[in-house]
Protein backbone atom coordinates (compact mmCIF):
# COMPACT_ATOMS: atom_id res chain seq x y z
CA UNK A 1 0.00 0.00 0.00
CA UNK A 2 1.45 3.40 -1.01
CA UNK A 3 2.74 5.76 1.72
CA UNK A 4 0.06 8.63 2.18
CA UNK A 5 1.30 11.77 0.27
CA UNK A 6 -0.17 14.01 3.16
CA UNK A 7 2.68 13.33 4.82
CA UNK A 8 5.20 14.92 2.44
CA UNK A 9 6.43 18.14 4.01
CA UNK A 10 5.76 16.94 8.00
CA UNK A 11 8.07 18.45 10.35
CA UNK A 12 8.95 15.63 13.07
CA UNK A 13 10.51 17.64 16.78
CA UNK A 14 14.38 18.43 17.26
CA UNK A 15 16.12 15.60 18.90
CA UNK A 16 18.15 15.79 22.04
CA UNK A 17 21.45 17.40 21.45
CA UNK A 18 23.95 14.77 20.99
CA UNK A 19 27.85 15.90 22.33
CA UNK A 20 30.27 14.90 19.97
CA UNK A 21 33.09 13.68 21.62
CA UNK A 22 36.43 13.51 20.23
CA UNK A 23 36.64 9.59 20.92
CA UNK A 24 33.74 8.97 18.90
CA UNK A 25 35.32 10.84 16.18
CA UNK A 26 38.59 9.17 16.40
CA UNK A 27 36.37 6.13 16.25
CA UNK A 28 34.97 7.07 13.30
CA UNK A 29 37.94 8.21 11.47
CA UNK A 30 38.85 4.70 11.89
CA UNK A 31 36.16 2.51 11.17
CA UNK A 32 36.42 3.95 7.82
CA UNK A 33 39.86 3.98 6.91
CA UNK A 34 40.31 7.92 7.00
CA UNK A 35 43.75 8.65 8.48
CA UNK A 36 43.72 12.43 7.96
CA UNK A 37 44.78 13.77 10.90
CA UNK A 38 42.40 16.96 11.48
CA UNK A 39 40.40 13.88 12.78
CA UNK A 40 42.62 12.81 15.63
CA UNK A 41 45.07 15.63 16.46
CA UNK A 42 43.67 19.07 17.78
CA UNK A 43 46.74 20.77 17.10
CA UNK A 44 46.48 19.18 13.55
CA UNK A 45 42.82 20.42 13.46
CA UNK A 46 44.04 23.71 15.14
CA UNK A 47 46.65 24.60 12.11
CA UNK A 48 43.87 24.11 9.98
CA UNK A 49 42.08 27.02 11.59
CA UNK A 50 39.36 24.78 14.01
CA UNK A 51 39.63 24.91 17.81
CA UNK A 52 39.27 21.26 17.59
CA UNK A 53 39.12 18.07 15.88
CA UNK A 54 36.98 17.86 13.36
CA UNK A 55 34.22 14.48 11.98
CA UNK A 56 34.89 13.07 8.68
CA UNK A 57 32.24 14.43 6.62
CA UNK A 58 29.86 10.79 7.03
CA UNK A 59 30.30 11.16 11.09
CA UNK A 60 27.11 12.91 11.00
CA UNK A 61 25.00 9.60 9.11
CA UNK A 62 24.74 8.29 12.67
CA UNK A 63 22.71 11.10 13.98
CA UNK A 64 20.78 11.97 11.44
CA UNK A 65 19.48 8.28 11.05
CA UNK A 66 18.43 8.27 14.27
CA UNK A 67 16.74 11.15 14.08
CA UNK A 68 15.07 9.99 10.81
CA UNK A 69 13.57 7.17 13.04
CA UNK A 70 10.86 9.55 14.36
CA UNK A 71 9.67 9.27 11.23
CA UNK A 72 10.47 5.67 9.99
CA UNK A 73 8.76 5.19 13.67
CA UNK A 74 5.27 7.20 12.96
CA UNK A 75 2.48 5.01 13.23
CA UNK A 76 0.41 7.03 11.13
CA UNK A 77 2.82 6.84 8.21
CA UNK A 78 2.11 3.52 8.24
CA UNK A 79 5.93 2.56 6.91
CA UNK A 80 6.83 -1.39 6.64
CA UNK A 81 10.46 -0.74 7.70
CA UNK A 82 11.29 -4.68 7.39
CA UNK A 83 10.90 -3.87 3.57
CA UNK A 84 13.03 -0.97 4.15
CA UNK A 85 16.51 -0.53 1.92
CA UNK A 86 18.82 2.39 2.05
CA UNK A 87 18.98 4.11 -0.57
CA UNK A 88 20.91 6.80 -0.96
CA UNK A 89 22.67 9.43 1.42
CA UNK A 90 23.33 13.27 0.39
CA UNK A 91 25.31 16.25 2.96
CA UNK A 92 25.35 19.66 2.54
CA UNK A 93 27.97 21.35 5.60
CA UNK A 94 27.77 25.03 6.57
CA UNK A 95 30.88 23.88 8.77
CA UNK A 96 32.57 21.01 9.91
CA UNK A 97 31.52 18.72 12.47
CA UNK A 98 33.32 19.58 15.79
CA UNK A 99 34.21 18.06 19.20
CA UNK A 100 32.64 19.81 21.67
CA UNK A 101 29.27 20.19 19.33
CA UNK A 102 26.20 19.57 20.82
CA UNK A 103 23.57 19.19 17.68
CA UNK A 104 20.00 18.35 17.42
CA UNK A 105 17.96 17.57 14.42
CA UNK A 106 15.03 18.17 12.76
CA UNK A 107 13.39 15.87 10.18
CA UNK A 108 10.82 16.61 7.36
CA UNK A 109 9.64 14.12 4.80
CA UNK A 110 10.82 16.29 1.39
CA UNK A 111 8.67 13.64 -1.00
CA UNK A 112 7.28 10.30 -0.95
CA UNK A 113 6.66 8.61 -4.76
CA UNK A 114 5.56 5.02 -5.67
CA UNK A 115 7.82 3.57 -8.37
CA UNK A 116 7.11 0.19 -9.28
CA UNK A 117 5.31 -0.79 -5.89
CA UNK A 118 7.82 0.26 -4.22
CA UNK A 119 7.43 3.84 -1.69
CA UNK A 120 10.44 5.95 -2.01
CA UNK A 121 11.09 8.15 1.12
CA UNK A 122 12.97 11.26 1.06
CA UNK A 123 13.61 12.59 4.43
CA UNK A 124 15.59 16.19 5.13
CA UNK A 125 17.65 16.21 8.54
CA UNK A 126 18.41 20.11 9.37
CA UNK A 127 21.41 19.61 11.73
CA UNK A 128 21.85 22.67 14.45
CA UNK A 129 24.42 23.14 17.11
CA UNK A 130 23.75 24.56 20.98
CA UNK A 131 23.49 27.96 19.81
CA UNK A 132 21.10 27.67 16.95
CA UNK A 133 23.54 27.77 14.00
CA UNK A 134 23.28 25.73 11.06
CA UNK A 135 26.12 23.33 10.64
CA UNK A 136 25.08 20.74 8.02
CA UNK A 137 21.92 19.25 6.08
CA UNK A 138 21.69 15.21 5.22
CA UNK A 139 19.10 14.02 2.86
CA UNK A 140 18.33 10.66 3.43
CA UNK A 141 16.45 8.34 0.67
CA UNK A 142 14.93 5.42 2.05
CA UNK A 143 12.73 2.56 0.06
CA UNK A 144 11.11 0.49 0.78
CA UNK A 145 10.17 -2.82 -1.54
CA UNK A 146 7.11 -3.71 -2.67
CA UNK A 147 5.72 -7.12 -1.01
CA UNK A 148 6.36 -9.96 -2.90
CA UNK A 149 3.23 -11.27 -4.76
CA UNK A 150 3.80 -14.96 -4.98
CA UNK A 151 4.25 -15.05 -7.95
CA UNK A 152 5.84 -17.80 -9.70
CA UNK A 153 6.98 -19.98 -6.23
CA UNK A 154 6.82 -23.45 -6.29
Amino acid sequence: MALDQSFVGRTYPPTEPYEVGREKIREFAEAVGDANPAYTDPEAAKALGHPDVIAPPTFVFAITFKAAGQVVEDPQLGLDYSRVVHGDQKFSYVRPVRAGDRLTVTSTIEAIKSLAGNDILDIRGEVHDEAGEHVVTAWTKLVARAADSGEGEA
